[in-house]
């Protein structure tokens, strides 16, 4: 079904997303959903382009996924200035919200450097498209409106102008 694929721009976040976190064996970002529950990911992907900031092995391995979420939300509020737009709580969730995750990695997106190769890109084609989808994202699916897509592919594609056209030419 069309509207359950990924949109260009939600391919080519989550690509920038694996590819930036590949290095880190504990992360496995295949959505924008249960890939985000446990805190690594937010982690791996502030530690890979800023490693500077935090010691990856003391917030891997001593912390739990409240204590890792609010671990990254704060490092990237005081040294990103991304205001903390999700409650760990309701990231540490079994099925947290998409369109939450989605807007606030787009946020580190814009925040971040955004190179993002084609081998990464071809990468996330080749996941599964319906990787773990629950019930609620289904129905979610099936109720958005077309101005809320417009609205996110709108903002998504601004920031993400610099890749599309890097990868154009």
């Amino acid at each position: 079904m069309a509207g359950l694929q990924q949109t260009n721009s939600e391919m080519i976040l989550l690509s920038w997303v694996r590819q930036s976190t590949r290095k880190y064996p504990q992360v496995n970002v295949t959505n924008f959903t249960t890939s985000w529950s446990d805190g690594l990911a937010f982690n791996a992907l502030l530690h890979s382009h800023r490693p500077d900031l935090f010691d990856w092995n003391a917030v891997a391995s001593q912390q739990s996924p409240v204590q890792r979420l609010d671990h990254a939300f704060s490092i990237a509020k005081q040294h990103l200035g991304i205001e903390k737009l999700l409650d760990p709580e309701d990231v540490a969730t079994a099925y947290p919200d998409k369109k939450s995750i989605l807007m606030y990695v787009t946020s580190l997106f814009q925040a971040l450097p955004q190179q993002v190769t084609m081998e990464a890109i071809r990468e996330v084609e080749m996941l599964p498209r319906h990787t773990r989808i629950t019930r609620e994202e289904h129905v979610e699916v099936h109720e958005q409106h077309f101005s809320q897509e417009v609205s996110f592919t709108f903002l998504l594609s601004s920031c993400c102008s610099k890749v599309v056209v890097s990868l154009s030419t």
